[in-house]
């Protein structure tokens, strides 16, 4: 093909697949019923005085499938690392063993599986909306190209066929998610 329109056509691949790493992040965000570290990510913790990621001040594990533990490197963070998982809001009652702080994960109603299950469809869909997107910006500037109309046509089919590809692997990976909500 032409340089011009095989760069249109790498470049809005590139866009895509980064539209499906962003929806990855977003898919681990949203809890399943598991403990897992990821969902302590958000929470920042007032150390002497800065907000520090939580990762940044303690080790962060699980130590089964409902209990997640946060292991400060400085004893005295236990009760500031304490207040800042109640102040992020997340659902969770931490407690602490004067060693480390433990939080139990609640096991999901089947309510909440489905406003989850909902919420990763959201997800989904706006991951294809990102999708859509790149194809009509670069249907765009395919048009702009200057080059014959049997290349255009090509690349137009090129891009479409990339849509169609990822458009499907977001649809996968709705499907795992929402086996894994709706797991009990």
């Amino acid at each position: 093909m032409n340089e011009e329109l095989d760069f249109i056509i790498d470049s809005t691949k590139e866009l895509m697949q980064e539209a499906i790493v962003h929806l990855e992040k977003e898919f681990r965000n949203i809890r399943a019923g598991k403990a897992s570290p990821t969902m302590l990510s958000g929470v920042t913790v007032d150390y002497y005085g800065s907000q520090t990621p939580l990762a940044q001040v303690a080790n962060v594990g699980t130590m089964d499938a409902h209990t997640i533990t946060v292991q400060p490197w400085e004893k005295n963070m236990l009760h500031e690392i304490e207040k800042a998982i109640m102040n992020a809001n997340l659902g969770f009652n931490p407690m602490n063993n004067g060693e480390v702080v433990i939080i139990n994960v609640p096991v999901l109603t089947e309510e909440r599986r489905k406003n989850l299950s909902k919420q990763a469809k959201a997800t989904a869909e706006t991951a294809k909306v990102s999708i859509r997107n790149d194809r009509r910006e670069a249907m765009q500037e395919i048009k702009k190209a200057d080059v014959s109309e049997d290349m255009k046509a090509n690349a137009e089919v090129s891009i479409q066929n990339l849509t169609d590809k990822f458009s499907l692997e977001i649809d996968e990976l709705y499907k795992i998610k929402d086996v894994e909500i709706m797991k009990v």
